[in-house]
């Protein structure tokens, strides 16, 4: 294996923490206006994600620079031409961290209320916007012979692509919710756990869409092997959450969304861009490369310092690992009783 297919291999699992990962805090952040019946239950909803949510996006900002160093060509065309919807998703994951600080920095209920409609946008709007983003990634867009996007936005909001976002924001939705369950005591915890049931069947409809849509277009032997591993897990995923075993639904919602998105990279493999214009054009990953030498260094610089990062990660989730209620949220609303990051027990 050459070191640019190793490099491909390693976004893609970097894309996969990522959305493994923030995949449930987006969903936390659209439940807090369909879950939370109360100020305290969405204080409670954030809480759960408070110490992690900033973390999550590590992956994100380690996915992009990875793929700006070892992909150059697939980052210019890329960010070039899906610059608004990047710059959208950019702008909404700025307001949301600034929504996650400032939203207990005053104690007005309007000011409160205002922040947390942000949350429920910004968590949403991205949602939808990856899976757009990457249903034409994977399902090709106008490249021409300079390896250039010579598309228009409109062009992205083609069928596959609009179905790839409802797939990842009903996905995204469901994962949050059992991860809800998973975090909460109480009443929230029980109907958190029937809400994930409906989410759960919304996502396994519109995700056996998408994944046999790819699969018939341009999917082979390993990319059916990944989908049937998404649509298992996904359905026993729905099966613990019905038995009230939330630490397994989790697992297999997290397993589901690492299924499709290998499904995806392998769908797209040897291409990291395809050009619906002439296949000639598209970008692979091998005429979209940094220098064997580059590589070479990333690859050793990525082999000391992605095992530390990973190790205080999950070292934080499990400090962070008790359930929260509402019994833990103070009543008053003040800066202190409303942090967004506290203690699980505080």
């Amino acid at each position: 294996m050459q070191l640019h297919d190793v490099w491909f291999v390693l976004i893609a699992f970097l894309w996969t923490g990522y959305f493994f990962l923030e995949g449930f805090d987006f969903g936390i952040g659209v439940l807090t206006k369909l879950l939370a019946r109360n100020r305290s239950e969405k204080r409670v909803l954030i809480n759960t994600i408070g110490p992690v949510w900033d973390g999550n996006e590590v992956w994100l900002l380690s996915a992009g620079g990875a793929t700006f160093a070892a992909f150059p060509e697939w980052y210019a065309t890329l960010f070039s031409g899906f610059y608004l919807p990047l710059l959208l998703i950019l702008v909404c994951l700025i307001v949301r961290g600034v929504a996650f600080e400032y939203r207990a920095k005053r104690p007005e209920e309007k000011w409160q209320r205002n922040w947390e409609t942000a949350i429920f946008w910004t968590s949403l709007l991205p949602a939808v916007l990856w899976g757009i983003a990457f249903g034409n990634i994977v399902g090709g867009v106008k490249i021409d012979a300079h390896k250039e996007y010579v598309g228009g936005v409109l062009d992205l909001l083609n069928p596959y692509a609009i179905l790839g976002g409802l797939v990842t924001l009903t996905l995204f939705t469901f994962h949050g919710a059992v991860f809800a369950s998973l975090k909460t005591v109480g009443d929230i915890r029980e109907r958190a756990r029937r809400m994930a049931s409906v989410l759960g069947l919304l996502a396994a409809v519109a995700a056996v869409a998408f994944l046999a849509w790819t699969q018939v277009s341009k999917g082979d032997g390993s990319s059916l092997i990944a989908m049937i591993v998404a649509v298992a897990a996904l359905v026993a995923a729905l099966g613990a959450n019905r038995l009230g075993r939330e630490g397994w639904a989790f697992a297999f919602s997290g397993i589901t969304i690492a299924a499709a998105v290998a499904m995806l990279f392998l769908t797209l493999f040897p291409n990291v861009m395809p050009s619906t214009l002439n296949e000639s054009w598209s970008l692979t990953v091998t005429n979209a490369s940094s220098s064997p030498y580059t590589l070479k260094i990333m690859t050793w610089c990525a082999g000391i310092a992605a095992p530390i990062v990973m190790a205080y990660q999950a070292w934080t989730y499990w400090v962070f690992r008790k359930r929260i209620g509402t019994q833990h949220i103070a009543d008053a609303h003040t800066p202190t009783a409303d942090a967004p990051t506290p203690t699980p027990t505080s």
